[in-house]
């Protein structure tokens, strides 16, 4: 677990369902604390406590779940998903609702992607120059940004890349200059001309 800016700090662990690291974050810069498609880092849920004890837990999409309980559990954190997400959890109660274009709490904003399910989500973190969380609608291998692979992009491939290249074209109206991925380590700095680049040169 680092601190890659002033109140963001990220961890990778791995992921046994998928069989790869995958990315979480969490910003103590912002009032309330919160998280970023957590896990439990290696060093457990005591470094996280050395920091703050996050008051949310926003996820990009519902797939993303992924250690949430934990954090509630032992923070009372709040777990938060765009409403369309909301079936996957076996008590939703738990799991509170928002809406594309929501601010939310700590001034985190809620921006669309969809295209690969209704509930993708871009998370705009008013910090450092702007930070923009990214769940699967973009990932990061080496110093490359790529869409995922087409079997995981459903039956027309090319639609949804289509798709996903307007949601991103919309998403570098924002003022931002980092990424976050879920997949892959935080671009920092050049962030959003990287994700232009990606955007005007990636594959139909």
């Amino acid at each position: 677990m680092e601190q890659i800016l002033p109140g963001v700090y990220h961890w990778a662990t791995f992921h046994e369902g998928i069989g790869e690291e995958v990315h979480s974050a969490l910003i103590t810069g912002l009032d309330p604390p919160a998280l970023i498609d957590p896990r439990v880092p290696e060093q457990g849920l005591e470094v996280i406590a050395q920091l703050c004890r996050p008051q949310h837990a926003y996820l990009t999409n519902r797939h993303h779940y992924r250690h949430s309980p934990s954090f509630r559990d032992a923070y009372g954190t709040q777990i938060w998903c765009h409403r369309a997400g909301l079936h996957e959890f076996p008590d939703d109660s738990l799991v509170h609702p928002f809406e594309h274009g929501d601010e939310l709490p700590g001034g985190i904003v809620a921006l669309p992607v969809g295209e690969l399910c209704p509930e993708e989500t871009a998370l705009f973190i008013p910090l450092a120059g702007g930070v923009l969380a990214l769940g699967d609608a973009v990932i990061r291998y080496q110093d490359e940004l790529l869409f995922v692979p087409d079997f995981l992009l459903g039956d027309d491939p090319v639609a949804v890349r289509r798709g996903l290249r307007q949601s991103l074209r919309k998403l570098l109206e924002v003022d931002f200059d980092h990424l976050l991925f879920a997949h892959g380590p935080p671009w920092i700095g050049g962030g959003r001309e990287r994700l232009r680049r990606f955007v005007d040169g990636s594959r139909p």
